[in-house]
């Protein structure tokens, strides 16, 4: 699964490292505002909660979950505005 996400070209990039829950969340739903139906985020994050609370989040507001990557502790995660 990481591989396919590594090919996602994302259609927004949002910047969160150094930001603690609950702000990736926040500033992710700031973002998703702005963008259309079907249109891709990238969330980069090095705040471990991200794992758990992205997914919920998306649950919550009916967004689609892509799933993250993580690398040298910093998380990429994916999400699809539905």
């Amino acid at each position: 699964m990481e591989d396919e996400l590594k090919n996602i070209k994302p259609d927004n990039v949002l910047d969160c490292v150094g930001l603690a829950c609950p702000m990736p969340i926040h500033k992710t739903s700031v973002v998703m505002k702005g963008m259309e139906s079907g249109q891709v985020l990238e969330v980069q994050a090095d705040d471990d909660g991200i794992e758990k609370d992205m997914p919920a989040w998306c649950k919550v507001t009916g967004n689609e979950y892509l799933g993250l990557t993580r690398e040298d502790g910093e998380y990429r995660v994916y999400v699809r505005k539905k």
